[in-house]
């Protein structure tokens, strides 16, 4: 529907705004932070974009090719009119039937049903191919888990030793920021891109590791006196007279589902391991300490921050924008609808996947060994990315589908296939 000389700046701008939305989105959650039924509020006030666009929607033209293809050739002038110059709608309406013949002729080829087409594309090796390399980067994209950073950045910072909500919803901005301000940059190399992912990631590994091995230790006393019956289950057997020395942290006490009510005079000195509850938050609020839940008092928590910012610079111009640009170039046209589709639904499967299971990750293998899940995944979508995806830059279709015929193996492994037919003949 876009003239196509202002057409990339759209699809950038669409990129600026979904990403611009969801800087917005934390922003105004901030400010519910402290107010009673606060995640009620928050999805209330979610609505409200949801019905302006939906009473937007009912005002969009018809699409001037399904007007056009349906016989309803006046009303696809009326809207083509709208839109370009008057000078360039008959080049427009001339470009718009040759293109409706076109795509008429190829269905009389490939079919006209969802399943004939899904045959013709499978059954064609250049579509194959760039299926294969189109879904590989759908996926490799949602293999680096941006979305879960997006999503729980709050709850990793946490993680980092921020124990107030407020505080950690209010660095979460700088996430979704700079995930805004990466979208106005050109494309980078997904190479480049990916390398850049998979070292911070590795990093905040390292981060939550020592996190966890510094973790402040727990004060026995301090968890038996601090309230009746307050001492968090799992210690307390640490807690008879005659038991040995406990060796507990705070981060062994998160894991039993308890809380860590950190020290009045300094929050890295031992604490209380105490009952999970908001009666025992409320009572270690009132004894001018803070009560961590989620994550334990760190003194690395700066570096969760910048490595996180780092991470999401890495991401957006590169991962973040380049699959799209792949999938919407790699498939010849006639099959580029369904193909797209295709990768597309496989990207927010994943999405599905990697979200859902992020809190059970953490819980069971730490916020640490979660983060490390995390590079090797990106590592093994580096790997397939480079096995599959060709360099497109500069290059009409036609040798693009030469690519794609070739198998789309690097060109090591030609040469190494090439040496041994030699060998073989």
């Amino acid at each position: 529907l876009s003239p196509a000389r202002i057409r990339g700046a759209l699809v950038s701008t669409n990129g600026l705004l979904f990403t611009g939305g969801q800087f917005l989105s934390y922003l105004i959650n901030l400010a519910f932070i402290h107010t009673p039924g606060t995640w009620r509020w928050m999805l209330v006030v979610s609505a409200v974009p949801a019905i302006i666009q939906f009473c937007l929607m009912l005002t969009l033209p018809e699409s001037p090719r399904w007007l056009y293809r349906n016989d309803k050739r006046a009303e696809s002038r009326d809207i083509l009119e709208r839109i370009y110059p008057a000078e360039e709608v008959e080049a427009e309406i001339a470009a718009l039937k040759e293109s409706v013949m076109a795509e008429k002729d190829d269905e009389d080829i490939i079919g006209h049903t969802f399943y004939a087409k899904l045959k013709g594309a499978l059954s064609n090796c250049v579509v194959r191919h760039g299926l294969a390399a189109g879904i590989t980067v759908q996926v490799a994209q949602q293999f680096v888990r941006i979305n879960t950073v997006m999503y729980y950045s709050p709850t990793i910072l946490q993680f980092a030793g921020y124990a107030s909500n407020k505080t950690a919803m209010a660095l979460s901005l700088i996430t979704s920021g700079l995930n805004a301000l990466g979208s106005i940059v050109s494309m980078m190399l997904m190479i480049i891109s990916m390398f850049g992912i998979i070292s911070c990631l590795v990093i905040l590994a390292t981060v939550f590791s020592e996190t966890s091995n510094q973790a402040p230790k727990i004060d026995t006393r301090d968890s038996i006196r601090f309230a009746p019956n307050g001492t968090c289950h799992a210690f307390a057997p640490y807690t008879a007279s005659k038991a040995s020395p406990s060796n507990w942290n705070c981060m062994n006490c998160l894991r039993s589902h308890c809380g860590f009510c950190s020290n009045k005079a300094q929050e890295y000195a031992p604490g209380a391991c105490v009952v999970l509850s908001a009666d025992m938050k409320s009572l270690c609020h009132s004894k001018g300490r803070t009560y961590f839940k989620d994550g334990c008092p760190s003194k690395f928590g700066y570096l969760a921050i910048i490595f996180l910012g780092l991470y999401i610079i890495a991401y957006a111009p590169g991962m973040g924008t380049v699959p799209w640009i792949v999938n919407s170039e790699i498939y010849p046209l006639r099959y580029r609808g369904l193909a797209g589709g295709i990768a597309a639904v496989s990207n927010r499967s994943l999405n599905l996947v990697v979200s859902e299971t992020f809190l059970t990750l953490t819980h069971e293998v730490g916020s640490s060994g979660t983060f490390l899940l995390f590079a090797v995944s990106s590592a093994t979508g580096l790997v397939f990315i480079w096995m599959l995806v060709p360099e497109t830059k500069g290059l009409q279709f036609e040798e693009v589908e030469k690519l794609l015929e070739a198998g789309l193996r690097p060109s090591l492994f030609r040469r190494m296939s090439k040496a041994k037919e030699v060998d073989t003949s």
